[in-house]
């Protein structure tokens, strides 16, 4: 859910019982900065919705702005020696790593941190260009080498993208410096290693796999790595095989309201998406959806719920490898300044479905690339 308190304060970085720790703090939405200042309907009516660009291949890494509009879940790293502080989205639907930088003149990287690698004694320029695709322009930048250090683990020899050229209010408003990547290798722009790929091939992880909690309300959301914490979920992990070693790719097996199917039927393929807030699905499939739970058409492809109905509205289900995941409509609703907005979304050039922190926020999940697989149990 959006929250109406944004936690300012910047939690320390903890570890403990040789479990890595990141803490995740929750903060103020791009779409809600945007809201505030006047200017959210504007951006809707020219940018439109275009989040499964993320998901195209191509030789450049391709990301949608819209993908980070509704991010709230930021965490903190440092890159260089002595280390510059960057808040970034820890996102499992890209694999690169980039900050702003001092050579960025655009004004998204005037408002943010920016790195200084004249400043650091260990970083190493790589000579390579970044270009990642927005939908509005692209992010320039030159790749090179650094320290970058996570809770307590030190990445030394690392691919950090640092960013000449940034597009869009997106990155202007939003609370994140910058992205770290922890998809497959595949993913990454050419010259560039994961920040996750790194960490594995120097054994600085217990185990080859990393897990998320996003808390409903409040503090409390963590992404550890190289553990499963089991603190974080009630009952069983249950186990999922990845179809494509790209993005944490998996198949649905269907989505039911009521023991009816109303979208994904005869099986579709879904990512597993921290970098994406919303639940993206084709838009015919996704309208089935809102019409079975009650929603109406707004502005801008979003739909609008009555906050009084959340308590009659029904429970989509949806089937994965033989089991249900339920999302009741606390899940899926989103509740803002006395507005309720649904948390599915239409795309029609969306190749797969989109699980994103709707679905996640309701299950404990767990990235093992030891095995190929993402780990799924009731949140806590």
């Amino acid at each position: 859910m959006r929250s109406l308190v944004v936690f300012l304060a910047v939690l320390a970085l903890s570890q403990g019982g040789g479990i890595t720790r990141v803490p995740l703090h929750k903060g103020k939405s791009v779409r809600k900065a945007l809201r505030e200042r006047g200017l959210l309907d504007d951006f809707l009516r020219t940018h439109q919705y275009a989040i499964s660009n993320k998901y195209k291949a191509g030789k450049v890494a391709s990301e949608p702005l819209f993908n980070y509009l509704d991010c709230q879940y930021f965490g903190k790293i440092t890159i260089g020696t002595p280390p510059q502080e960057f808040t970034v989205v820890f996102d499992t639907g890209s694999s690169d790593l980039w900050v702003p930088s001092v050579y960025c003149k655009s004004n998204a990287c005037q408002n943010h941190h920016r790195f200084d690698p004249s400043k650091s004694s260990t970083f190493q320029d790589l000579g390579e260009p970044l270009t990642i695709q927005y939908g509005t322009g692209s992010m320039e930048g030159v790749l090179g080498y650094d320290t970058v250090t996570v809770s307590n683990i030190v990445d030394r020899h690392q691919t950090v993208g640092l960013s000449t050229q940034e597009p869009g209010d997106v990155f202007t408003y939003s609370e994140f410096d910058g992205i770290l990547g922890l998809a497959y290798p595949s993913l990454a722009s050419e010259y560039s290693v994961p920040v996750f790929d790194n960490m594995m091939n120097e054994h600085l992880v217990a185990q080859d796999l990393f897990s998320v909690y996003m808390s409903r309300k409040g503090p409390g959301s963590m992404l550890t790595l190289g553990a499963i914490d089991t603190s974080y979920y009630t009952g069983s992990l249950h186990w999922v095989p990845i179809t494509v070693q790209e993005y944490w790719q998996f198949t649905v097996d269907s989505v039911t309201v009521d023991g009816v199917v109303v979208a994904c039927d005869g099986g579709c393929q879904a990512i597993l998406d921290t970098g994406t807030s919303m639940l993206v699905g084709p838009s015919s499939d996704i309208l089935h959806i809102q019409k079975a739970i009650g929603a109406t058409q707004g502005q801008f492809g979003m739909f609008d719920i009555n906050c009084g109905s959340l308590s009659s509205m029904p429970t989509v289900v949806f089937e994965i490898d033989g089991r249900k995941y339920p999302l009741p409509p606390s899940a899926y609703t989103s509740q803002d300044e006395g507005f309720c907005t649904s948390g599915f979304q239409g795309d029609d050039s969306s190749e797969q479905w989109i699980l994103g922190d709707v679905f996640i926020r309701e299950y404990f999940s767990v990235f093992d690339r030891a095995n190929n697989r993402v780990g799924l149990a009731k949140a806590i």
